[in-house]
Parts: structure tokens; sequence; C-alpha cells
């Protein structure tokens, strides 16, 4: 601004003023080849520019820097050395120079090169042609502490609509979760998918845009006709959309941090905000309209929305003898006949089902965090007919969660000398004749101050109506049925078969 100023004063005395070049000289403070020059040329600024950058101590060395910045220009943004690291690395070969002339010497190199050449082709998506997928990481406060969690990011291509969910994960189940909750929120789905590459959707990256994509994220795409595409490494411009939304919504949504008291919750904030934004924010190619409203003429190009996708991870594990599955360092209670066996374990975004002979043995809401254990307190029922012992002291009967009459006889009963037995024929009753009969015949024997487990039995036997079915075990019913003759017992009578 300074030399922008002082041409202008040399150039009105000069021009309009009539001054000579000394009374310039000598009114300015400047050098006269500084007036000469200004006058001389027609430029209305000066900037200096170094024709040649010297730098001695470098010279011997540029070679080897050269090399190592050709060998780096074809790596990840993330993964080059900036300046300062490559200035260390030439220290150790013997460079005594300053960093300056190293700072220089690789903006100049850059200058030259690919790397600062930053041109873009503008992309065109017809309705309901595409959408791009990213993940981002974002800090809320939930119930006074601060979490870092994990935000899915959807962005239908043409009219920019955006959908967002928060996860305490970026595992795959939770991927899956996050599509099916997209879908959901669109009322449709798109031909295709844009994506970068994510290791829970991507096992190998070839050259170009071939990829190996994971089975199961396989599946997803075929079960809702997706055609996945991949992303260039480093290559963030090829899904810009999504990115400039993470950077948009970082400061709409999360900057200050929300607050509430469960995911739920944040998720219900999330979604009620990105509806507010659209419904107020120009789209940016038909400037006439809201984004919002070019979403309510796209869906109607989106596919039909199936069935949502079972949208799980499966893996491996075995049960332990205490009848629980270790899964990312929490554990759950299953069936205790399927102890010590192996199990398939399905891990949902919020819940976990263990499955074995093809049949559910265990079904939990999953926990986040670690050493946590989900005890399902029927699972160790059958259990008790052997160790009725445990009813006192065991882990998962700590909060059986029983009716309050329930309750009462079972602390009645425990008081007797074998009571813990006594209540584990009413427990065994729950599953065969349901909750409700036994709560019913627990508050009749409470009021008539029996407390015994066979007057209950016989008051739900009672209850019920009609006549009650029994089932026998395999091993009581009687190989021949015995026949009805009266004359057997004439004949003992009689003396005929008396020893």
């Amino acid at each position: 601004m300074l030399i922008v100023e002082s041409i202008n004063k040399v150039r009105l005395k000069y021009h309009r003023k009539g001054e000579t070049i000394k009374e310039i000289v000598r009114s300015t403070g400047l050098s006269r080849n500084t007036v000469r020059k200004y006058l001389r040329s027609n430029e209305t600024h000066a900037q200096y520019k170094r024709s040649v950058i010297h730098a001695p101590r470098l010279g011997n060395f540029k070679e080897i820097l050269q090399g190592w910045l050709v060998e780096e220009a074809n790596l990840p943004k993330k993964e080059r050395s900036d300046a300062s690291r490559l200035f260390e690395r030439l220290k150790t070969c013997g460079y005594l120079g300053a960093y300056d002339a190293v700072q220089r010497y690789i903006k100049e190199w850059k200058k030259g090169s690919h790397l600062s050449s930053k041109a873009f082709i503008p992309l065109v998506f017809a309705p309901g042609e595409a959408y791009q997928f990213d993940w981002s990481q974002e800090h809320v406060e939930i119930r006074g502490i601060i979490h870092k969690v994990h935000v899915a990011h959807f962005r239908l291509c043409y009219s920019r609509k955006s959908f967002i969910a928060v996860y305490w994960r970026e595992s795959q189940e939770m991927l899956f979760d996050a599509h099916i909750r997209a879908f959901e929120c669109f009322g449709g789905v798109p031909l295709r998918g844009i994506y970068d590459n994510l290791k829970t959707a991507i096992d190998l990256i070839f050259v170009g845009k071939d990829r190996q994509f994971n089975r199961r994220f396989l599946e997803l795409m075929s079960y809702y006709l997706i055609e996945p595409t991949a992303c260039t490494p480093a290559a963030g411009w090829e899904k810009g959309q999504v990115e400039k939304q993470v950077q948009d919504m970082r400061q709409d949504i999360f900057v200050p941090k929300l607050k509430a008291e469960g995911l739920r919750e944040i998720n219900a904030i999330v979604l009620q905000r990105i509806e507010e934004i659209e419904a107020k924010r120009k789209h940016p190619e038909f400037t006439d309209k809201t984004i919002a409203e070019v979403f309510a003429e796209e869906r109607r190009s989106l596919k039909p929305l199936p069935v949502a996708f079972a949208g799980y991870a499966e893996r491996e594990c075995r049960v332990s003898s205490t009848c629980l599955v270790q899964i990312d360092r929490n554990r759950y209670s299953v069936e205790c006949h399927y102890a010590n066996q192996a199990a398939t374990v399905r891990l949902y975004a919020d819940r976990v089902v263990i499955i074995a002979d093809n049949k559910v043995i265990g079904e939990h809401v999953r926990c986040f965090g670690k050493d946590h254990v989900a005890y399902n307190a029927w699972h160790y029922v059958p259990l008790l007919e052997r160790k009725p012992g445990a009813l006192r002291n065991g882990a998962p009967f700590q909060e059986f969660g029983l009716p309050q009459s329930i309750e009462q006889l079972r602390h009645k009963l425990i008081e007797k000398r074998g009571g813990d037995k006594e209540f584990v024929k009413i427990l065994q009753a729950i599953p065969i004749h349901g909750m409700e009969a036994v709560d019913t015949a627990c508050e009749l024997a409470l009021e008539d101050n029996v407390i015994q487990a066979d007057y209950v039995l016989n008051l739900i036997g009672r209850l019920r109506p009609g006549v009650l079915e029994v089932t026998l075990p395999v091993y009581h019913i009687l190989r021949e049925e015995p026949s009805s003759d009266c004359g057997l017992y004439n004949g003992l009578l009689g003396g005929i078969y008396h020893a």
C-alpha cells in the first residue's frame, strides 16, 4: 500500500505540478533511481521479486530434496512430509544451511509441478441418479459428559438433500443401519452410491477404480439394487458435495455442542435441524427454489423402497461355562443348554442376537463401552433345578424384575428351610402358565397366608379354565398300557392267585 502511494505522489508531482526529478527526490526522500523507475514505467504498483534465489549451501542437496519430492508426489496428502520434516532429513545428510532456503525451493518446485494445478470439472447429476456418503467425527454432550461420536452423512447429488445419523462407532453394522435409515428418510433408493475407500465396505484396492468390495456390503448393494462407486484414494473432490456438507453441518448443527440425555435424542435434534435448514436454504443451481422444494421433485425419481435390509454384521463365538458370550469387551447371556458350545453372533446397531442350531438363544440391547454384562435371568432358571442355592447370590437373579407378589413370596420362602427349592418350582411354572397366572396365584397364596409352592401350583391349576393338560416326560410314558380287567381283582379276593 505504501509503494502505491509513493508512485501516485511521484507521478502527480512530475506530470501535473511540473516538478523536476531533483525536486521530487528532495520532497519525498526517494532515491533518484527509484523516481526515474516510477516515471519511465506506466505501472501504478510495484512488486519486489527476486530474479535469482541464492542458496549456496543447498546447491549440493537439491537433487536429494527433489528426489524426495518426486517420490512423495503420488502419496495421499496426509502421508507427505512437510517442509520442516524434509529440512530435518536434509540435516541428517549433512546439510548446514537455513530452513528458509529449503522452504523457498519446495515452494518453487511445487509451482512448476502438477501439485499446484488444482483444476476441477463441474459435475451434473440427474434426479435420483446418485448419492454421496462420508463419515465425520464430532463431539456432543450427553448427561453432562463430552463424548466423541461418529456421524454418517448422506447427500442426494441432484437436490442436495441431506441425511445425518449419529453413532458410537463406524463399524459395519452402523454403516448398514445408516443406509436403512437414510433410504427411509428419502422415501426411496437412488441408482448409484459414491463412497471413499471404507474399510467396512472395501477389502482390496486395485489400480484405478477397481475394488474388491466386502461380501456383506455387496449384499446390501444387491438388495437395494445400487451400483457402488469408489473414489480414487486421497481424491476428496470426487465426492465434493458430501465433503462440503461435513463442514457446513458441523457449523450449523454441532457448534456449539449438542446437549441431550442420549444418542436417540441427539439424532432427533439433528433431523429436526436439517429440515429447518433445508426449508430455508436456496438450491445452488435452482436459485429460485429451496433444497426442500427440489427434493420433493427428486423423490418421484427414486426407486421404490423395499422392506428394510437385515443390517447386521456376523461373527462366530464360543459360549463360556457361565453361559456368556464376549463381544467387543462386553458379555451377553444365552440359554444355559448351550454352555461351552459354538454360536453365531449377529451385531445390529442397537441390539445383539445370538444364534445356535438355527434358533435364537439370546437377544439383548447392545452395550457400548467395556466390561458390561447383560444378563437374562430366564436363561439360567433351568440350572436352578440342580443348584437352587444360586437363587440367593447368583448374579443373573439380582435384578430379576418379577411382579411384587412373586417377590414377596420369594422373600418369605427363602426364610424357610428348603425354601429356595420351592421357589424354583414356582419360577419353572412361569414359562408354562404365563406370568399373569402365576402372579395371581401368588397373590391368593399371600392372602391365605399359605407360603408353599405346592399350594401356589394347585391354585394355578384351579384358575385355568377347562381341563389341565399335563405333558409327561418321555421316560415316564409306559411302553405297554395296562388293561382294565376286574376279573383279576376278583381272583385275588377268592384266593386264586394268592401265593
